[in-house]
Formats: C-alpha cells, structure tokens, sequence
C-alpha cells in the first residue's frame, strides 16, 4: 500500500465523511505531512515470524508440549515451558498475530475488531430471564487472545478468591499467600511520578507483563472517584496487594490525607505501555528473543480439530493434535511426547475436548461423535460477569464521540488525537483504555446499602468478607450493542457488573464440525439474587451520578428518553425491567473445564490434568473453580505461569 498516493488518502478521509473540499482544507498546511506520518506508523508495523504454512509443522516428528490456543495463557505457557532449551514446544493459534493489528495496540480502538474477522461471533441461546434475548458473546481469535481485545484492566480478583480455590482442592499452592508469586512474577511494574501511593514492592518488577499508569483519563471519570468516595466508598490505593479489592481505585499525584480530599488526578492500573500501547499475551511473551529460540515453533491460522489419543493396557493418553487452516483444507497431525495442553478459553476448550470425544456422553453420542472418555463436568458450570450500562448527557460536551465521526468538526478532533497518539507518541485521547476508573463494592454494606432501604438478606456468594459482589466501572463515551450505537450527543457512562452471580450456564457442541460454532448459554439472572444485586448496583451508580463532584459533569436537565437522567425515579420493578432488556457479557466467562473434585463435577485435578486421560491438561479462564471477583485476565497469566514451573518440574523429574 503505497502512502504516497493521494488518492488512497483522499479515499481515507472520505471514510470519515468529510467532503473533498473540507479534506482538502485539512490537508493543507502541511497536514498531508502528519498524515502520512500517521499512516506509515499505522501500516508499517514489522509482523513477527510465525509459521503459515501447516505442512511444516506436521513434518516434524515429535514435540514434547504442544499447546491448543495462543490466547491469553497460551502465549505465557509456550514462553515460559520454551526458557528450557530441552522443552520443544508447539503453540497452533487458529487466528493471526494481534500486534500487527493497529486498532488491537492502540488502547481506545480494541472495539473496532469486534465485528471483524479477527472475533468469533457468537451469540447466546435466548435469555430466558433476560426478556429471551440472544446477546453478542464476542471471543478473541487471534494471538494474545482477549487480551488483544479487552479493555486493558488490570486488576485480578480478591486474595479470597485463591484461598477458596485452594480450600476446594485441598491443595495450598493455590492459597493467595503462594499463588500470588505467579503473579508477581508475569508483572513488569512501571513506577509514574504522578502515583506515589502504590507499594511498588509488592509488585513485580522483571516480568514480562508491563503495567502502569499511562492511560489517558478524562475529567468525568476522575470526578467519579471522588464521588465515590463522598457517598462512603472507601478509597484504596492498589486493587491488586493483599489488602484486598474492596473501594475505589485512585492514585493521586499528593498524598492521601485524612480529610479525604481527592486530588484531580486519578486512574487504575493497566496493561498500556510507556508508549502509549496495549500489552498482550502476544506481545509481552512472545517477543522476537522468545521467538528465535530453536525449541518454540508458533504456527498461526492452525485451527485445532480434536485431540489424538492412544489407549494401551486401559490407559488412555493425549500424543497429539490434528488441525488445519479452514473448513476445507487438509488436515494436518502433529505429536507430544509429554502433554498436550488445551488453553483454548472457556468456550473453545470443552470444545475441544467434546469434539475428541471427551465430556457428556449423552451429548457427544448425540452429534455421532464417540465417547472415549464420559465427563459430564465439560462445558457445564459456565459463569459470565453480567453488565448493566447506563447512558447520560456530558454537560460539557466533551466526549470521545468524535471517534466515530459525523461531521468535519468531527473529523479533524479524531485527525489531531491520531497525530497526538501516533506521531508526536504523547498518547492523549486514544491512549484511554475505555475503562478509565473502578470502584468495587459489597451488596451488603449496610453503609451503601441501608437495611431501611434494602431489607431483604441475600445469598452472600463472595469468597470471603473482604471481598466484593459488585464493581462499577466508567467510560468516557456512552454506547450500545458493544459500540455498534454510539449516541448523537456527546456522553458518559457508568456501568454496573455482577462479580459472583450464582447463574450458570453451558457450552455444547451445535455440531461435530469443529467449523461450527459451538452453542453458548450464560442462564443470565436466571437466579434471584442476581437481579437483585444488580438492581442494588444500578440504585448505587444512579446516586454516585448524582454526587458532586460528577453530577456537575452530567446534563441532568436532558430529558431526553434514551438517556438515564431520570431513571433514578423509577420504581424497583421498573428497573429490573431496564436491567433484564440490557444486560449483557463483559466478556469474562469460566469455567467450563472447572478444577474442582471429579465428584463436584470437575473436569481437572489441581495439577490442571483432565480426569481420566493421561498426558492431557487444561490451562486457561475454563479451569476456573468459581470466577475471580475482578478481571480475569491477570488470573489466566498466572495459572500458565504455575502450570509453567509445575511442568518443569515434573520433566526433570522423569
């Protein structure tokens, strides 16, 4: 693609509705220069050396790992297993890199590759108890996985969460006291001047995974914080120590005084670089030092079709992969001499596994596939965070809408933000993560949540008594449909999510055709309690919109029907009406392979092993006992960090 013809630019800006006369306009005075700038930032990004052409692999005789999925732990497992020159590992990703997607590394654009190629597109069966909608169930098909998609969060659950895990295994490696090194180990912590109050100590400093704060944030989603904190949400300085998860996250250029006065300055944590730039699975694992080792091969497009077996003397075990590039095209094999380990993600890798013949044997013998080993526990138990949004006017008219352009006033904001970003790499509006601010919260905080005002006692589904059931969490724009509807006005949103639902679903096959989608079902608020908390949620966010300091940030006085202003004034059985017609996915589903006793419906063992099959892992968000009260993401990098060390171990051990 040739950056010097005019015509390819012309055809660029008439994208963004702008006529020849005005783009002609913003093209003089040297904008040209800057555009081209932006583009050849944008276009010339190196693609690393992955191998296309499947033959390849399949003409080598034997791997000792072979990895199903490079998603968000697949990436971390084949780096970490491939630090010993005597482990060949084989990773097949059945997408293409994500870091040669710019809309993937510029944080604010991740939700233009929704609809692409680049995502599965699922849909959900029809939510009974959800006014038997179907919703988007976007998931990530390409290297780095979701977190080449997501919104760059980084916060990973209470330290509750792990010890619960480590009570229902009976094993205490999974005891947030020695889970948590995992992960100290993946962080790569990047002090910032402007954030004195995080303990850099208790964060890692020589991982891969860099975090920080260098996200933009805008003015409403600080006011958030400070709102939060007015209303009795206590104040925390890191979401992510032993401390605990509960309160809001600020991090303030001056110290914390007694007082509780905020300062204006004020973000979370997140995977966005120095430069302005997401960090993946992808691009913090597989760098070009990880992929220059001779024992690591990485194949893209590869598309896993099941799992091979061999059973001898009774004994059943995984020696390999078949896979190919579509639906079409030849199959190819490749073999393990030691473990094949599925990180597929909680829709792919049951799957997998009942596509090899692995899971429900009622359902398998269903779709003619033949049942080599029955595990009821695969593809059931699906948890998903639910998500409630709420729209409002900004009264300033300040918003991000001009990312999705309408006019030429439109058009030239979204030109200078790309050359602030891409060209003078000061990060500005594109450098926000969407997610900008966090706060995380008890249904049954008796101070947000007076029994006079809320009398009904309901199911405590935490891990423990620090740790929250709910989390609201702000963005600069208000959208629907996953950013398909984006408003005509300029807006902010506050949205509220469900931590610890006690609804659950499942993942079953639609066909044995690996090709087809599989069918998913969240169950959303199929239980009461989970309304209800929502409900407690959405009473909560609609105060904190109306706080100072962000209530000053909001049009209160636009009435306008499709905006929230007035939803305060609702009655209960109103607004669980608004909360069953929007909710939606946040994109955080588990586990569907749960690690869990094999009589409590478990599909691995606390060593990540499938029930039943020798030489057969699971290691992803689908080995999740109970879903993390927080993002998921940071939990899937350190489960493939302990898997990493476990396995070896276990090699030298044999």
């Amino acid at each position: 693609m040739a950056l010097h013809n005019l015509s390819f630019l012309y055809d660029l800006l008439r994208r963004l509705k702008l006529t020849p006369r005005r783009a002609q306009l913003l093209l003089g005075s040297g904008g040209l220069a800057a555009l081209v700038l932006v583009l050849r930032y944008v276009c010339s990004k190196k693609a690393k050396k992955y191998v296309t052409n499947l033959a390849e692999v399949g003409r080598v005789s034997q791997y000792d790992v072979i990895i199903v999925g490079g998603g968000t732990s697949g990436c971390a497992l084949a780096s970490r297993l491939s630090e010993d020159p005597a482990i060949k590992v084989l990773l097949l990703e059945a997408g293409q890199s994500g870091t040669a997607l710019a809309f993937s590394r510029t944080p604010v654009l991740y939700g233009k590759l929704l609809p692409t190629r680049h995502v599965l597109q699922l849909r959900t069966q029809p939510q009974p108890y959800a006014k038997g909608r179907t919703k988007f169930w976007p998931r990530a098909k390409l290297l780095g996985g979701c977190s080449s998609t997501n919104a760059q969060m980084a916060q990973y659950g209470s330290p509750e969460d792990f010890d619960q895990w480590a009570a229902l295994m009976n094993d205490d490696s999974w005891s947030w006291k020695n889970f948590s090194q995992y992960f100290t180990k993946f962080e790569c912590y990047q002090p910032h001047p402007g954030y004195p109050l995080v303990d850099a100590s208790a964060r890692g400093s020589s991982g891969p995974v860099r975090i920080g704060y260098f996200n933009s944030v805008s003015e409403p989603s600080k006011a958030f914080i400070k709102a939060c904190t007015n209303i009795g949400i206590p104040f925390t300085p890191d979401f992510n120590v032993s401390t605990g998860t509960l309160g809001v996250s600020r991090i303030s250029k001056s110290s914390f005084a007694a007082s509780n006065v905020v300062d204006n300055d004020s973000s979370q944590v997140t995977y966005v670089d120095e430069r302005r730039q997401r960090v993946s699975s992808e691009s913090a694992y597989l760098t070009e030092d990880v992929l220059a080792r001779k024992n690591l091969t990485v194949a893209v497009n590869a598309q896993v079709t099941r799992i091979l077996f061999k059973t001898q003397n009774g004994e059943t075990r995984a020696v390999g992969v078949q896979f190919a590039s579509s639906r079409e095209g030849t199959r190819y094999r490749a073999y393990a001499r030691k473990e094949v380990v599925i990180c597929a993600g909680a829709v792919q890798s049951p799957q997998v596994l009942m596509l090899s013949g692995v899971g429900p044997a009622a359902h398998l013998k269903s779709h003619d596939i033949t049942v080599l080993h029955d595990l009821p526990g695969v593809g059931s138990n699906l948890v998903d965070h639910p998500v409630v949004d709420l729209h409002f006017k900004d009264k300033h008219d300040r918003s991000l809408k001009y990312l999705a352009p309408r006019n030429f006033p439109d058009a030239c904001k979204l030109f200078i933000a790309m050359a602030q970003y891409f060209v003078l790499g000061t990060g500005g509006p594109l450098a926000t993560n969407f997610g900008e601010s966090a706060a995380f919260v008890r249904s049954d905080d008796t101070v947000l949540f007076p029994k006079s005002e809320y009398p009904e006692t309901l199911p405590d589904t935490t891990s423990g008594p620090q740790s929250p059931d709910l989390e609201f969490f702000t963005t600069p724009l208000a959208y629907k449909e996953h950013g398909k509807v984006l408003f005509d006005v300029h807006t902010f949103s506050l949205h509220a999510y469900l931590l610890r639902p006690s609804s659950t679903g499942y993942v079953q096959l639609k066909s044995s055709n690996p090709w087809d989608l599989p069918v998913v079902n969240p169950n959303y608020l199929k239980a009461h309690e989970d309304a209800a908390k929502l409900l407690r949620g959405v009473r909560l966010l609609l105060k904190i919109a109306r706080t100072e300091p962000l209530a000053s940030y909001l049009a209160h006085d636009f009435k306008r029907e499709d905006l929230d202003h007035g939803m305060h004034l609702k009655s209960d059985e109103e607004l669980l009406e608004m909360i069953r017609e929007r909710v939606e996915t946040v994109y955080h589903p588990v586990s569907t392979c749960r690690m869990a006793p094999a009589e409590q419906n478990g599909v691995v063992d606390s060593q990540l092993r499938v029930y039943g099959i020798k030489g057969l892992r699971v290691c992803d968000a689908s080995v999740f006992p109970w879903i993390v009260s927080g993002h998921t993401a940071g939990a899937c990098y350190a489960v493939a960090e302990k898997l990493a060390d476990m396995l070896k171990k276990s090699f030298h051990a044999s």
